[in-house]
């Protein structure tokens, strides 16, 4: 890849580094929080298990297909603007959505707040921009895998709080969680340097700057092609899987949110180890198209082995089995940013984000009509696990598209070579 310009000094320094550190850890932190008591709280306005898991479904949806067409838009804004204004117009988003969260008082309120808040965040989509911004490209999938350990010691401390904050009441956790959002708007607004020069900033086009203009522009990338159907597929599986887990355990084991709250706690814990201590070994062992391709045949494992769990502590085993399949992630976004050329890395990141926003839009569709369906099914029979199953193929499936992809391509394709900075 052809050294590009440097970028300004300011946010060539650590700290920017450490910022961007630190603010997706207080948003996962912030969504960490919420996940354990969002379906409890939205059980509070329905009557049974089946409404109940198809209205948080419904929220689910909502805040997943504003993100969807939104996420390009806010990434094509940060190529023309630059990132800092993007991203503090993110944490608004987040304050917004906890705050309103907190106080409605009815589910049409709830949905309706959380499409507002779907399309004002692209935190991470923009936050990924501004790595590639700052990063060398061979260093890109250590620093997104870095973001991964953000994510992990987020979803560490969040879900554990929220569980127990939830025990005291349902509604605490979201004014935490909104009061941390206001913590990380007026941290970013005083400390955050700017990372995209002017001279590499570029107009906004409202033909380019949309969800199906975004996909086709990520499909182009050299070297990602295919990988586009692998995303998708693996975005899809972990979503289903994100809308489902709560409710999951909950029919299947009787769990409460403080026990959710720990098991999410285990997803954190295996996340940071992978992300901040193994990724980097495992890059250099492997290569980032290597290791995607293992990580996916050990996340289908795992997911059939959860929709198999029939005892509590099985779910905690499947973690810990399924290291590799933190790694996914990073090693595709590596893959991904580094065939995008400095000018498009907003748009590029809004096109992986808007992908995992569609898969958002379309797993809860799909996750809580089948955890509907089998609601009223004895927690010991093995049908209660079909949003499990479903993930299963999924991740089958993208990891046959992503041998195939990977298979005749020479690796050093996918091996970017040390270049300076953006």
């Amino acid at each position: 890849m052809t050294p590009q310009p440097a970028a300004p000094a300011a946010a060539s320094r650590p700290a920017a580094m450490r910022f961007i550190l630190l603010t997706v850890l207080l948003d996962m932190v912030a969504i960490g929080l919420i996940i354990p008591v969002l379906p409890v709280l939205v059980g509070q306005f329905t009557t049974d298990r089946s409404s109940q898991a198809f209205w948080y479904g419904a929220i689910m949806v909502a805040f997943g297909l504003a993100n969807f067409v939104c996420s390009p838009i806010l990434g094509a804004l940060s190529d023309r603007f630059g990132r800092r204004p993007v991203l503090l117009l993110g944490f608004c988003g987040f304050a917004f959505s906890f705050f309103g969260t907190a106080l409605a008082t009815q589910l049409w309120m709830l949905i309706a707040i959380r499409f507002v808040s779907g399309g004002l965040q692209a935190n991470v989509a923009v936050a990924n921009a501004y790595v590639a911004d700052i990063t060398a490209p061979a260093d890109r999938s250590k620093r997104f895998g870095q973001i991964g350990a953000m994510f992990g010691i987020g979803f560490i401390i969040g879900p554990v709080m929220g569980g127990l904050l939830g025990a005291i009441d349902v509604r605490l956790p979201f004014f935490v969680a909104g009061g941390l959002a206001l913590m990380n708007l007026v941290y970013g607004y005083f400390v955050l340097p700017e990372s995209l020069p002017v001279e590499q900033r570029r107009p906004v086009s409202l033909r380019n700057a949309n969800p199906v203009a975004s996909l086709r522009h990520l499909r182009g990338l050299k070297n990602v092609g295919g990988l586009v159907a692998v995303l998708a597929l693996a975005n899809l599986a972990q979503f289903v899987l994100h809308t489902s887990w709560v409710l999951y355990t909950t029919f299947r084991f009787g769990w409460t949110t403080e026990e959710n709250g720990w098991s999410l706690f285990a997803v954190g814990v295996a996340s940071v180890f992978v992300q901040g201590f193994l990724l980097q070994k495992l890059l250099r062992r492997f290569g980032p198209a290597r290791l995607a391709s293992y990580g996916l045949v050990s996340s289908t494992i795992a997911y059939l082995l959860w929709a198999l769990a029939f005892e509590g502590w099985m779910m905690y085993v499947v973690i810990g089995f399924n290291l590799l399949g933190f790694t996914v992630a990073s090693a595709i976004q590596g893959i991904v940013s580094n065939a995008a050329d400095p000018k498009t890395q907003g748009q590029s990141m809004g096109a992986v984000a808007s992908l995992a926003s569609l898969a958002a839009v379309v797993a809860p569709m799909i996750g809580a009509p089948l955890l509907g369906l089998v609601s009223h099914l004895p927690p010991d029979d093995w049908r209660v696990g079909a949003p499990f199953f479903f993930c299963a193929a999924l991740m089958g499936l993208s990891t046959v598209l992503a041998f195939r992809h990977f298979k005749h391509r020479p690796r050093h394709e996918f091996e970017p070579a040390a270049g300076t900075v953006h």
